[in-house]
């Protein structure tokens, strides 16, 4: 995530499956990095409102998650370098749950409803 100026704070939404924190019409324009292949966010509105979340707590700075105890303590070992949210509030819908699973993807919600025991 590049600098975002205050004006644009509030425009930061986290994705509901990986974190990753960027500006809404940063999700519209690239998708997730993370999560494009099964989320489609790229030039789809209404899947990034339905993905990802403006209601986020925490920040944390990845500049290389495979080497960071932080990103296998998340589950973010594995993503792109980036800003990502500790934890962020918001529901997939089942349908989007089923596309990650046929996908070959596993979902853990990341609002702290699931615990590291049962993930």
């Amino acid at each position: 995530m590049s600098f975002v100026p205050g004006n644009q704070q509030r425009h930061l939404r986290a994705c509901m499956v990986c974190s990753i924190v960027q500006v809404q019409q940063r999700f519209i324009r690239e998708g997730c990095p993370n999560c494009e292949t099964f989320l489609g966010l790229q030039n789809h509105p209404e899947s990034v409102q339905e993905c990802t979340s403006q209601v986020f707590e925490g920040l944390i700075t990845l500049a290389d998650p495979t080497k960071s105890w932080v990103a296998r303590w998340q589950r973010l070992d594995g993503y792109v370098p980036g800003v990502y949210a500790v934890k962020v509030v918001g529901q997939l819908s089942e349908e989007t749950v089923q596309n990650i699973e046929d996908a070959g993807g596993r979902y853990v919600p990341r609002d702290g409803t699931v615990h590291d025991d049962d993930a």
